[in-house]
Formats: C-alpha cells, sequence, structure tokens
C-alpha cells in the first residue's frame, strides 16, 4: 500500500513533532521543515503528495510559502493550519484547504485524508480532549 508522502512546515518544533508522530502513527511519510526558506530548497526534486503548512512563521508566512510553492507544483495541494479562526482571503488564494482556531484534529487528518492520493486505511480516532487542535496563541 502506498504511504502519501506529507512535507510538514512549521517553526514551532513542539507542534511540528507532535502533530507529524500522529501522521506518522496513522500511516502517512512525513518530512518535517522548521524554516520556509529551507522548504523551498527541500522541495527540488522531491516528490510530495501534499504539502502541510503553519501560516505565523518567520521570514517568510504560510501563504508566501503557499504562493512559491504552487508557481513550481501547482498540482500538489496545500493545507495552511493557524490559530487564527480565519484569515484573510487573499491569505488563502494558493490554499487549498485551511484549518485554523477551532479545527479539531480528526477534521485535519480528514482533510488530509481527502487531499491525498493514498488509499485510506482505517485510522484509529485520535482524541484531544474536548479542546480544538489549536488555540489563538499558537
Amino acid at each position: 500500500m502506498h504511504k502519501a508522502n506529507i512535507f510538514y512546515v512549521d517553526d514551532n518544533a513542539r507542534s511540528r513533532l507532535l502533530l507529524a508522530s500522529i501522521l506518522r502513527e496513522i500511516g502517512f511519510n512525513v518530512i518535517e521543515v522548521d524554516d520556509p526558506v529551507d522548504a523551498l530548497e527541500l522541495l527540488e526534486g522531491a516528490r510530495f503528495d501534499l504539502i502541510l503548512l503553519d501560516y505565523q512563521m518567520p521570514g517568510m508566512t504560510g501563504a508566501q510559502l503557499a504562493q512559491k510553492i504552487k508557481k513550481l507544483f501547482p498540482e500538489i495541494p496545500i493545507v495552511m493550519i493557524s490559530g487564527h479562526a480565519t484569515l484573510p482571503e487573499r491569505e488563502l488564494t494558493h490554499v487549498d484547504a485551511y484549518c485554523g482556531e477551532g479545527t479539531t484534529l480528526d477534521e485535519l487528518i480528514l482533510t488530509i485524508h481527502t487531499l491525498t492520493p493514498a488509499p485510506r486505511a482505517i485510522t484509529p480516532r485520535v482524541h484531544v480532549g474536548n479542546s480544538s487542535l489549536w488555540s489563538s496563541s499558537t
């Protein structure tokens, strides 16, 4: 069975390690990067099924990075995650899905499954209490 390859860019090490670990546990291959500039270099020559970007990063926002990625790889779906409930529409122009404050982990995983070509395996339901996956401090 093909495992979907996810490229995950987030400068917050704790959030990145936690989410990448969960995604690996449910069957995805995950490459993590903490810097948006480094991410652009690493994308050259690689093949990913989905790109997961944090919105708030130093040096370049996730929206700016999404725009650059879509110019190079228009066929790869991009999911933006953020601690903001909403973002201005202009920030989401090059994004295929947005998961902000109030999005549960289950909803994010469903979004990723929907946008990746890998066959769906039975995915264990992951609970993070009754709170959303992100808080506004992220």
